[in-house]
């Protein structure tokens, strides 16, 4: 069974633009196959503006015949701040980045409260994970699932 994300969008701003809806099959790299691994859909509440690993890239790793780690292919990354307790603040964010904790850390999104995303992610491997910094210390959950390719 394929793996699909879905997304409709309608407006408002523009008066000649209606709305449309895609649908992606997640596949591995350059191929028709279904994406075969996930971290499988967690949630982590986070209460302090400290950055906190919420994928930790090398436990995806996978060893091959010679012992040696192998690294994956494609992958899906999901992300929502889902607020918490059912209050959605759409004032503060939580600043999603591939990198360390303890080291250094590129931000590619800012999600405040009830945002999401949905973003393709390369370079999987034992030095990078995905980590999150809240830009408060208020409690905020984060809804999350990477989707990969195992090589």
């Amino acid at each position: 069974m394929a793996t699909t994300a879905r997304i409709s969008l309608s407006s408002g701003i523009m008066s000649t633009y209606g709305s449309y809806s895609k649908t992606m099959t997640l596949t591995q790299g350059g191929t028709l196959t279904d994406l075969d691994s996930t971290t499988g859909f967690q949630r982590r509440k986070l209460t302090s503006t400290d950055a906190k690993d919420i994928i930790t890239m090398a436990s995806l790793l996978v060893e091959t015949e010679d012992g040696a780690a192998a690294g994956t292919g494609a992958a899906k990354l999901y992300v929502k701040n889902a607020g918490y307790k059912g209050v959605i603040d759409k004032s503060v964010y939580v600043s999603i980045s591939l990198g360390t904790v303890s080291g250094t850390i590129q931000e590619i999104s800012k999600l405040y409260g009830g945002d999401w995303m949905m973003i393709p992610v390369t370079g999987i491997d034992a030095t990078s994970d995905v980590v999150a910094t809240p830009e408060t210390n208020d409690a905020v959950v984060l809804e999350f699932a990477l989707y990969y390719q195992e090589d």
